[in-house]
């Protein structure tokens, strides 16, 4: 039953966090120009959009997890 309410309580924090964030944002580096000695790289930004929809599912999840734990005791 204790890991049943650990893993509720990290749904509900992965659901808190997904509204926060709405997104995971990474750097990545290019070669641009490669002429021999003379290299030119640039850096783009990426975005991995989370959706709303999967906070609200977590965040739901994590709650009835919960209240059906506080239940059963």
């Amino acid at each position: 039953m204790r890991q049943n309410t650990i893993f509720a309580v990290l749904l509900i924090v992965l659901g808190v966090a997904s509204f926060t964030y709405q997104g995971i944002t990474y750097k990545t580096r290019e070669k641009a120009v490669d002429l021999g000695s003379l290299q030119v790289t640039t850096e783009k930004t990426r975005n991995i959009p989370i959706p709303p929809i999967a906070g609200v599912i977590a965040l739901a999840g994590g709650v009835a997890l919960l209240l059906r734990n506080t239940k059963a005791a």
